[in-house]
């Protein structure tokens, strides 16, 4: 197992309880489906690199750049660390690691 499965599946149950809380505090239901999908993608795409499926390491990497551009926005626009700023640190550690996984296997 290689520490780009490992990046995937902890980020995945990062955006899962992220939106557990965000629905938790602020009753957002839209928190809960967007966390719930992404991290359930991650969680998938961590599942099938673990089999040899390369395509989930390109299925990790999408779905965590897409988290990483959403809560750069959300960042800026709310200029609040948390929980935008922590998300975009570990979500840029997360596709560190991911692309680098890749460019390593080549």
């Amino acid at each position: 197992m290689n520490l780009s499965i490992v990046a995937a599946f902890a980020y995945g149950i990062l955006s899962i309880t992220g939106g557990i809380i965000g629905y938790i505090q602020a009753t957002s239901r839209v928190s809960l489906l967007s966390g719930s999908i992404s991290g359930l993608l991650l969680i998938f795409a961590a599942y099938f690199q673990l089999q040899g499926q390369a395509w989930g390491s390109i299925l990790a990497v999408l779905v965590t750049a897409v988290l990483v551009v959403f809560f750069v926005f959300r960042l800026a626009k709310t200029r609040k660390f948390m929980p935008a700023g922590l998300m975009t640190i570990l979500g840029m550690v997360s596709l560190a690691v991911m692309v680098h996984q890749i460019v390593a296997l080549r």
